[in-house]
């Protein structure tokens, strides 16, 4: 794992890359540390254990392409039901890698964030630890680590409505732009790119406010298996897209697009 020193943001040369069409925020749906683990006749927990390796990597990925925010769906505010074992590994995994991982990021500028509910289901020992590693690394000005955790997107709307209700916000006010300001971290920029693993062409909840314009890119490899060279491989596939936020391009104004 190469080691950048604290404060190198700029990207490195990557080949088939444009490094001056870099997305500035890239999510990630890490899927499938089920299925890695149950085809090698594993408990489901191997291969949340075997997803760090690949979420670190693909951390390292971001930082050599030198995004500015990267996010990923640790877990959602579905994954409840699972059963209570694989549910409360989740939270002390979740906790074992924000500990074995903050002091580095930290040293590297990196500034880390968590966004999701706090309700009773979450132990208090893991929010504590989450508002210290915030706190830690709220000053650095490198890529903005984004954790999703305890996380859905209809969870997130409708959070920010209730906000606006209770901020006292007439229903003929009510705009855009008035919701977003309430979303959990209304400072993030909307995705340009969402990759998800395991070969599922779904959202499953993530960002749903967010990703209005996103470009989405689908991936066979399942989570375990994921490496920052399937991060360049998405990186590239965007570069190919033609980005119309609803309008029309060059090439569609002389018949060459849809």
């Amino acid at each position: 794992m190469v080691h950048r020193p604290a404060g190198n943001v700029g990207p490195v040369d990557v080949p088939g890359i444009d490094p001056a069409h870099i997305p500035r925020h890239v999510g990630c749906v890490m899927d499938g540390n089920g299925r890695w683990a149950k085809r090698r006749g594993l408990p489901r927990t191997e291969g949340h254990a075997a997803g760090e390796d690949a979420l670190f990597d693909a951390v390292e990925g971001a930082l050599d392409l030198g995004l500015g925010w990267f996010t990923v769906y640790a877990f959602s505010t579905e994954n409840w039901r699972r059963p209570v074992d694989e549910v409360r590994y989740l939270m002390g995994f979740n906790e074992r890698i924000l500990l074995g991982h903050r002091d580095d990021l930290n040293e590297r500028g990196v500034r880390i964030r968590v966004m999701g509910r706090r309700d009773w289901r979450v132990p208090k020992r893991l929010i504590r630890l989450m508002d210290e590693t915030v706190e830690m690394t709220r000053h650095n000005t490198g890529m903005t680590f984004t954790i999703a955790f305890n996380y859905g997107g209809r969870a997130e709307i409708v959070d920010a409505v209730r906000q606006i209700v209770r901020d006292g916000v007439a229903a003929d006010r009510i705009t855009e732009r008035s919701i977003r300001a309430r979303l959990y971290d209304p400072e993030m920029p909307e995705p340009d790119l969402v990759v998800r693993t395991s070969g599922e062409y779904r959202i499953s909840n993530f960002l749903l406010w967010e990703l209005a314009y996103s470009e989405l890119v689908f991936t066979d490899v399942l989570w375990p298996d994921f490496r920052r060279e399937h991060l360049f491989d998405a990186v590239r596939e965007y570069q190919s897209r033609d980005r119309r936020y609803g309008g029309l391009t060059d090439r569609d104004d002389r018949g060459g697009g849809g």
